[in-house]
């Protein structure tokens, strides 16, 4: 038989409300024994009914587990999101004979666009690092062509120079590539710090947008917080007050 389980909107660890749906495997075991507990929990029951009971099983469990992952556990790894239900919820429906053939996840969604910001921010790290390579790649290689020629020239100039001029012209032209490879080094160095000054920037704009979202849903659960004070109060307070009121307007009535 094949179950679709389904949640909806239910809060993991950190509050933010996913739904997520499954694609179940399961059959009645075929055991003598646990053959005869499938039939005695479902005698009279159609194959739709047995569906049914299965299902709410799942279900009761993969809210349950939602509600003990953060968001980046569940997204980051489905899989083993996948076997931990499926290792929580086979002894319970093992007890009415029917055994998990296999279970995975569909599908993750939240209606907060949580999943997408965190997708970006984690795009972001990934193009950074990228980044941060391709620069230090080209800031070393400037470094070796540059002391590949300083070694050529020594050599050249080691070989050749024989008098004082030749000397000087070698040291002046030393000094000159030395003052290139110092030039290059720091430019290099420079474009690698820019580079990642603008990838820092562009995570920290993301983070700011998960932010907005956390601070959107912290907004949304203290509003319903605030409504439901104000309907404890009116039950608790002003309900009681009112009757006492007409209590004792009555007493006061009737003694007239």
């Amino acid at each position: 038989m094949t179950l679709q389980p389904r949640c909806e909107d239910v809060e993991t660890a950190e509050g933010v409300a996913l739904t997520v749906t499954g694609v179940a495997q399961v059959k009645i075991m075929t055991e003598r024994e646990l053959l005869a507990v499938a039939c005695e929990q479902f005698l009279g029951k159609n194959v739709q009914d047995v569906k049914n009971v299965v299902l709410q099983t799942l279900e009761g469990h993969l809210r349950s587990i939602l509600g003990t992952l953060t968001v980046e556990q569940i997204y980051q790894d489905r899989d083993q999101f996948a076997k931990l239900v499926r290792e929580v919820a086979a002894p319970d429906v093992g007890r009415m004979g029917i055994e998990i053939l296999s279970f995975t996840i569909k599908d993750v969604y939240d209606k907060v666009e949580y999943l997408s910001s965190l997708g970006k921010t984690q795009t972001a790290v990934v193009q950074r690092d990228a980044d941060i390579g391709v620069a230090e790649a080209e800031r070393d290689a400037g470094i070796r062509e540059a002391e590949c020629k300083r070694e050529m020239l020594d050599v050249k100039f080691m070989s050749d120079t024989k008098t004082a001029d030749s000397k000087r012209a070698f040291e002046m032209q030393k000094a000159a590539f030395s003052q290139e490879i110092n030039i290059k080094t720091a430019e290099a160095q420079l474009a690698y710090e820019l580079q990642g000054a603008r990838e820092q920037q562009k995570i920290r704009q993301e983070e700011m947008e998960i932010e907005v979202v956390q601070r959107k849903k912290q907004i949304d659960v203290e509003e319903k917080e605030i409504i439901r004070m104000d309907k404890e109060l009116i039950a608790t307070v002003k309900r009681p007050a009112e009757a006492e009121a007409h209590r004792m307007q009555q007493i006061a009535e009737g003694e007239k």
